[in-house]
């Protein structure tokens, strides 16, 4: 019976489904990752949205077919994944184009296929347009592009989002809050306001909480993730450069938005990013009923619509 964190129990897989626990050497540690079937074929990328982990395709993977092969990873300081080195800052987005890049050169592989919810369609959607001519297809869900904002409102928070970068690296183990497990459960489901059910809290949570040291005064579970990538704000852009982006992407993509799903500040930026998309390339643009984390909660909604694109596009 295997644990992770001190409180997963071994997997019941469905028969014949096979998943194995990967780590790839990068310069400040590793990236972790979950292999899903055959592993001596180029897999399906699949990345996962903001301060989530591997653990979000755990419903949906299992049911494509059994031969699908897709590897599942953690963003750096999410998940199993080592923390940036103190001293360094995450631009998600932008950081995500050079990790994808740098897992393609290690495993030598010349065209890829991504998968991506929410910050993971976002990076799907850069490599895309930033590697156009290395990338067969890209499937998004909830999520056009990365988040964009007005540049006022770029300007305005830099400062603030400085300030709390530098608090949060300098954060002890003793000032990170410690929870019990139900605790964090908890915790985590009033955090996602709706999106995930306490059951698939506790599946995220598999990967995104660990127990205190044995050396530590405090007993129960901290958070696994860097509190640094709370500091999302610096990795914004500008509708024009999302667009700009939209118009190098070369691949087929597929793009699922649920409803209700994310409540965008501004929709008809995500719609204007699917607009400027069609006017280049072969896109596929459906909606369906759900919450933002769909592909974790109403997997079945959507595994047919994915196999279709992977098979017939």
């Amino acid at each position: 019976m295997a644990e992770t964190n001190g409180h997963q129990v071994k997997e019941n897989l469905p028969p014949g489904v096979q998943v194995e626990e990967i780590e790839i050497p990068v310069p400040w540690g590793h990236v972790s990752g979950r292999w899903w079937g055959p592993t001596d074929q180029q897999p399906l990328i699949a990345i996962h949205g903001w301060q989530d982990n591997a653990g979000t395709w755990d419903n949906l993977i299992p049911l494509l077919p059994i031969n699908t092969s897709v590897l599942c990873l953690d963003l750096p300081g999410h998940g199993l994944s080592t923390y940036y080195p103190k001293g360094m800052s995450y631009y998600i987005f932008w950081d995500g184009i050079v990790l994808l890049r740098r897992i393609v050169k290690h495993f030598k592989w010349k065209k890829i296929s991504l998968l991506g919810h929410s910050l993971g369609g976002a990076l799907s959607f850069m490599y895309a347009a930033a590697f156009p001519d290395d990338v067969d297809r890209i499937i998004c869900i909830d999520i056009a592009s990365p988040a964009v904002r007005e540049p006022a409102h770029m300007v305005k928070t830099t400062g603030g989002g400085i300030d709390k970068v530098l608090q949060y690296e300098n954060l002890t183990d003793d000032q990170l809050p410690c929870y019990q497990y139900d605790e964090m459960i908890d915790i985590v489901v009033e955090a996602y306001q709706g999106s995930v059910s306490k059951e698939n809290c506790k599946v995220l949570m598999k990967r995104g909480m660990t127990p205190t040291p044995p050396e530590s005064k405090k007993e129960g579970y901290y958070f696994k993730r860097d509190p640094r990538l709370k500091v999302s704000g610096l990795a914004m852009m500008s509708i024009e450069t999302a667009l700009e982006y939209a118009s190098k992407v070369k691949c087929k993509v597929l793009n699922i938005r649920a409803l209700p799903g994310q409540k965008w500040e501004r929709l008809d930026y995500y719609t204007s990013v699917i607009d400027k998309l069609k006017e280049v390339t072969d896109v596929k643009y459906v909606e369906v009923e759900g919450t933002h984390h769909i592909q974790l909660e109403s997997p079945d909604k959507i595994v047919n619509i994915i196999e279709e694109f992977l098979e017939d596009y």
